[in-house]
């Protein structure tokens, strides 16, 4: 049986790199931001509500994401009985910002570490 090898640790950076790429392409509210990222990632990043709310709190506050609340009425509910709210995030024009360095940032990473790995390592034929 193939070993699956282990999927990275996402920093506080590359955690907030994917949420404000996830918000680049339109806004979106908390669970749908999660379920965004483990989706595209095909479940091997899953950012849960104890990490993604705090990073989402922190964001707004730095002005890096602009927020708004939307009531959500049950169907089956009293048509006048007040709705859950939601609250739906948008990346800002500070975020889209944020969102440039943190990409020229990785982009440098990668390829600082991209160059401790040899062609025939990157290849697979490691002796």
């Amino acid at each position: 049986m193939a070993r699956k090898t282990a999927t990275p640790q996402l920093t506080q950076d590359h955690t907030e790199l994917i949420v404000l790429s996830v918000l680049s392409e339109g806004p979106s509210y908390g669970y749908s931001i999660s379920k965004q990222i483990a989706a595209r990632s095909e479940d091997e990043f899953r950012i849960g509500a104890s990490q993604l709310y705090p990073l989402l709190t922190k964001m707004e506050k730095q002005g890096l994401v602009e927020t708004d609340w939307e009531e959500i009425k049950s169907k089956s509910a009293d048509p006048d009985a007040p709705g859950r709210k939601r609250k739906w995030y948008r990346l800002a024009s500070k975020g889209e910002r944020r969102l440039q360095q943190r990409i020229e940032a990785h982009k440098r990473f990668t390829s600082l570490i991209n160059s401790f790995i040899a062609t025939d390592q990157a290849a697979g034929a490691v002796a």
